[in-house]
């Protein structure tokens, strides 16, 4: 799954069609050990989107669900003695298995015990990793992280930190932002949109990590996509969903209520409409934001959430998977 980019920004819009219309098909199983704040948002998220939960996060079964299980998310949030160890028990499964799966490092640089976990697992190869940018740069040694799980960089600033890791470790690295930085194997696409609401609800970046999880699940590698694009595809379908729940919220309370449902209503015929990314460029490397606009004031459970995206035009999507789709 490790895979870099195989088509240009403007293809991916049709890639993410397809994609979400597997999903609704294939309705993936996602193993998530993620933080206890987060759980139920995180379950319904993958309910919404088509996908099946489950949150198996003792040792003992951890591992052998993380084998039979189609994606897995290693989420940081709140790292109890018993959950680290399922933690490993389960990435020590689901890479004999052949289960992609995604590293969010919650709040890494400043804390020591999660900090530690995290370079522990990403020597493992994630299929993903995704986090702010101060969580990327402490990850790969370059920063001491945020305020809490809030970023104190720009997403740009962590470019040279997302490179080293995915060199290192053959990962596609998700840096969140006012725009989301996909990253793999020297080429960047930024993902497009998104709305800031999603850093007032708690779970809200949290649960994309299940999201990517979800994508990187009906990845199938065989010419369609690959595992970069279901990582810019799953940032794709939230953030659009994100954006058109914003439209009709009076605020984060109905916000979060109306990003499930329009989770469940989103179709890939509207993803290949609506869908926006682009190729980052050298121009580009100016800060997209200053890094409090992109703080979590959800509080230390949650990760500091990506504005995600909405996509780029594209063709038909393909026929057999789109037909089927569910809306």
């Amino acid at each position: 799954m490790h895979a870099p980019f195989s088509m240009p920004a403007e293809a991916l819009g049709e890639v993410t069609a397809t994609l979400l219309a597997r999903l609704r098909r294939r309705a993936p199983l996602v193993h998530s050990i993620t933080n206890g704040v987060v759980q139920g948002f995180t379950a319904n998220t993958l309910l919404a989107l088509g996908a099946a939960p489950a949150m198996v996060d003792i040792t003992g079964e951890a591992g052998l669900f993380a084998q039979a299980a189609d994606g897995l998310l290693i989420n940081l949030g709140t790292p109890a003695p018993e959950q680290r160890d399922a933690m490993r028990e389960a990435v020590a499964g689901a890479n004999a298995a052949g289960t992609p799966w995604v590293l969010d490092p919650v709040a890494i640089g400043s804390l020591p015990i999660r900090t530690a976990l995290a370079h522990e697992l990403v020597a493992l190869r994630p299929t993903a990793l995704r986090g702010n940018a101060s969580e990327i740069l402490a990850l790969a040694g370059l920063g001491a992280g945020g305020r809490g799980t809030d970023a104190a960089d720009a997403n740009t600033a962590a470019l040279p930190a997302a490179a080293q890791l995915a060199k290192d470790h053959g990962s596609v690295i998700a840096i969140s932002g006012p725009e989301d930085l996909i990253h793999t194997d020297g080429r960047t696409v930024r993902v497009l949109g998104g709305d800031s609401l999603l850093t007032r609800v708690t779970g809200g970046g949290c649960a994309l990590g299940a999201v990517v999880a979800a994508f990187l699940a009906v990845c199938d590698e065989t010419g369609d996509a690959d595992a970069a694009a279901a990582v810019a595809a799953a940032h794709a379908v939230y953030g659009l969903a994100a954006s058109v729940a914003a439209a009709g919220s009076d605020g984060p309370g109905s916000f979060a209520v109306r990003l499930l449902d329009e989770l469940s209503l989103l179709t890939p015929e509207r993803v290949r409409a609506e869908a926006r990314f682009a190729e980052f460029a050298p121009g580009d490397l100016t800060d997209l934001a200053d890094p409090a606009d992109t703080a979590d004031p959800a509080g230390p459970a949650d990760t500091a959430t990506a504005t995600t995206a909405t996509a780029a035009t594209a063709a038909a999507a393909t026929a057999a998977d789109t037909t089927e789709a569910r809306a």
